[in-house]
This record gives C-alpha cells, structure tokens and sequence, in this order.
C-alpha cells in the first residue's frame, strides 16, 4: 500500500509587524491591523489540529523582530504547545528578520515536539509516524540577519547527506522535505539557491519562506514553494495569503492546497466613475465596486486604495481642496468592515481636441507637437533616459513597456491645465 504524508507548510509570520501610517487616520484601523497577525497565525495552529497533519513547518521568519516583544513570544510559544498537545510535530528554521542568535540569546526552550535547524551547518532530523521512519527533513537556519554571499545555504542539504547523517533508518523513510528561508533565484540578495540543484538534491519538495507571494514552480507538481506570508502587513501585499496544506504520496504527484489565513484583505482599487452625473453616484459606485472584490476575497475585512478614473465633468469638482478627503470619509463611514486609507483622483476632463485643434491655437500646437513625439517611439525612450540619468536614477523597464500610457496621461494632464486656467 502506498505511503502517504500530509503537513503544514507556512512561513513568513512575522509576528509583532507595525503597520505604519494607519494611526494618524483610524487607532481603531491600526488597533486591527496590530492584532490580525496574531489571529492569522491562531488560524495556522487551527487549521493544522483540524486537519490533523503528519506535521508542521514554518520556513522562517517568525517575529518580525530580532527582539519580539513579551507578547508575541508568548503567542508563538503557545501555539507549539498546542500543536505539542495534539501530537504534532512542528518543524522550523530562522530567518534574516529572527536570526538563530536571537532564538539561542533571548527564547526559550521549545518543546520537545519542535526542531530548530541549525544555522552551523546542513541539519537533519527524522519524522515517524507509529514508529516506523516516514520522512526525512533537511534544513539550516538564519545565523544572522544577513546571509554571507560567499555561504551557500542551501549546500550539502540533500538526501544523500540526510540519508548517511542518519543512518540506515533514515534510508527507509520514504520522503524527504528540505526547509529553508532563501530568495531562491526570485530574490538574488537574500541567501540565494540555485533551484535546478534543489530540484537535483534528491527531497521531494522543498518547504521555502522569505518571499512574500505564494509561488509554486509546478501548478500540477510542485516540489519548490513559497506559500507567502499569512497575513499582509500593508496596501504592497495585496491578494490571497496563507499557507499551503501539502500532500506526498508515493507514486503519485504532490499536491499543495493552497489555504488562505489573512483576517485583513489589503486591495489597490480604480474605479471608472465616467457615468456617475453627481457625487452621491460616486459614492455609490465606489461602494458597489467594493462589496464586488470583497466577495472574492477571503476575509470579511478590507483596507483599500483606492483611484478615481474616467472621463467625467466631476473632474472640476474633485480638484477642490478637501473634497477628496470628505469623500473618503464618507466611504468610511458607509460600512465598518471597509477602510479606504487614500483615495486619489485620476479622472481627466471631457476635452474635445478635434475643436481645440481647429481653433488653432495654443492647445492645438500642444496636439501637434504631443502626436509627433506619441509616433517618434525612440525618441520617447531616449527622452525618458536622458530625464533619468539627469536625475541620477536608473529608468525601470516599466517606464518603457507603459511609454504610450504615460504620453497620453502626459497630453491629458496639460490640456486639463490649460482649459482650467482659460476657465477661471
């Protein structure tokens, strides 16, 4: 009969995170927010009892914090006794934010139930289910927060290693899991990994923390994966986060169920307000537009940003001072699970430039010379270049692939200027 291995691969929790600038607008918001890491982590520890899992492994990065504070040790610790209780095993490493000096200086003993990998040199441990050896697992953790460049992580963590490290016992297991906190080839500053050779190492799959996103190298096998952090921490980390509930069986390929833990749902919204005639429509359709994405989120809670687009006459009406930030206000207060922490205006207004062109004036030049540059892609480019090495920046390719965008946002914003000034 085939064997089979189900656990828990979570990463990245950074308990005890700041989420800096929401104070000065809502202390009820920033008091959430400081407390949703610590629900999303309650989760994890839930979700691995309900489940009942071989085990569980956490790839790093536990506090946030070379020094967590009383309060989140304390949580940390508690959730391992629970696991402890129900009988599994948690497996974990230390990352570049809660290096292994921090853990040997300032933390307690672990339960026996829990392995710490060492950061000296590859490690390897043993899982058993009944007795009988079922799983091998490899790991190294963070010594300190920065990972020397000429140190491989990853080197000597293979099954070979773990097989001849723990002897003929180790050998019957049949898998092997590798855990490590590493930029893989996707962050080339942290603790990089070559992932062909991890491929090559001889473990099934590779349990992974420090990037952010959850990745998988197969959507159908995958053996190298990040399952991203359990909860984002601000508006750059929006989407779907949590964990991955990871099967190996042999004979058969792995499968990663991606399960989502975040009690706070971070969006960059635009909204098209170009039908709305009055602001009480923009209201409504921003509301409209919210409950929409909220219903394909995974929590209730959500934090926006939120930018006006489209071509309206409100565009007139939003430029005036205060009014963006009564109109935010108002969202805020519409409905309490909802926060919108900025809302901007990238509306244009109606301008009909096959008039502007006939008059002949001004703006009409303006067109011309602005079609010219739109035609002369190159020249573009080789403007955008000169602009930045004038400024001591190097040019992102974004700029280049979003060129044609960015001329016509640049043609709008001029003609929205001039038109507003002949109409004061």
């Amino acid at each position: 009969m085939a064997e089979k291995l189900t656990f828990l691969h979570a990463a990245d929790l950074h308990l005890g995170a700041p989420f800096r600038g929401l104070r000065g607008l809502s202390p009820q918001w920033a008091d959430r927010l400081a407390e949703a890491i610590g629900q999303a982590y309650d989760q994890v520890i839930d979700l691995a009892v309900e489940r009942a899992v071989d085990f569980v492994i956490i790839a790093g990065d536990i506090f946030d914090q070379a020094r967590a504070s009383y309060a989140d040790y304390a949580r940390f610790f508690e959730g391992c006794w629970r696991l402890d209780v129900a009988g599994i095993p948690l497996y974990l490493c230390t990352g570049n934010h809660d290096p292994y000096t921090a853990w040997r200086r300032d933390y307690g003993e672990l339960p026996a139930s829990s392995y710490l990998f060492s950061p000296e040199k590859p490690d390897f441990t043993l899982y058993r289910r009944d007795g009988r050896p079922l799983c091998v697992l490899g790991g190294r953790s963070y010594y300190n927060r920065v990972w020397s460049g000429d140190d491989d992580i990853a080197w000597g963590l293979t099954r070979r290693a773990a097989d001849e490290a723990l002897g003929p016992v180790g050998a019957q297991a049949p898998f092997g899991v590798g855990v490590l906190h590493t930029g893989l080839h996707l962050d080339p500053v942290k603790a990089p990994a070559n992932p062909l050779e991890l491929r090559h190492a001889g473990f099934d799959y590779w349990a992974l923390g420090h990037i952010h996103m959850p990745w998988r190298d197969s959507e159908t096998d995958p053996k190298l994966v990040f399952p991203g952090c359990i909860q984002g921490r601000d508006i750059r980390e929006t989407g779907k986060r949590g964990v991955f509930l990871v099967t190996l069986e042999e004979g058969a390929p792995n499968r990663a169920e991606f399960v989502p833990t975040a009690q706070v749902d971070w969006e960059l919204l635009q909204v098209d307000i170009s039908e709305c005639r009055a602001l009480p429509d923009v209201v409504q359709t921003v509301m409209r537009r919210l409950f929409a994405v909220n219903g394909r989120a995974c929590c209730e809670q959500m934090v926006t940003r939120i930018t006006l687009t489209g071509t309206t006459p409100l565009h007139e009406v939003l430029r005036r001072p205060g009014l963006l930030e009564d109109l935010r206000l108002q969202l805020n207060d519409s409905y309490g699970d909802f926060f919108c922490d900025a809302l901007l205006d990238a509306t244009v207004l109606p301008i009909q430039k096959d008039v502007l062109r006939e008059e002949g004036l001004f703006p009409a030049a303006l067109l011309s010379a602005s079609e010219s540059l739109q035609a002369d892609r190159a020249g573009q480019v080789a403007y955008l270049q000169e602009e930045f090495l004038r400024c001591g920046l190097p040019m992102p390719g974004e700029a280049i692939d979003s060129i044609d965008e960015l001329a016509q946002q640049a043609e709008n914003l001029v003609l929205d200027l001039l038109v507003a000034e002949e109409g004061r």
